[in-house]
């Protein structure tokens, strides 16, 4: 008797580089919105890019370099 197999269904990946919103990025660097915005202004962080006409977001990897970055005393 021939053996059957089958596949699990494919099932939709999130893709690894997403826009992050302000509190996404608030949540990964512990940071508050006032301090994002002041390192963005020197020039210490990523910036954040118009995604709307009201909207901005940031790279999720360019935020998790960042921190990763951070973390390993890259900085």
């Amino acid at each position: 008797m021939p053996v059957i197999t089958t596949h699990p269904p494919k099932r939709f990946t999130r893709p690894d580089r997403r826009i992050y919103r302000l509190q996404q990025v608030m949540d990964a660097t512990g940071f508050g919105r006032a301090w994002i915005y002041e390192l963005m202004s020197k020039g210490e962080f990523p910036k954040a890019r118009k995604i709307g006409a009201r909207a901005v977001g940031w790279d999720s990897l360019e935020v998790e370099q960042w921190v990763t970055d951070r973390l390993e005393g890259r900085a």
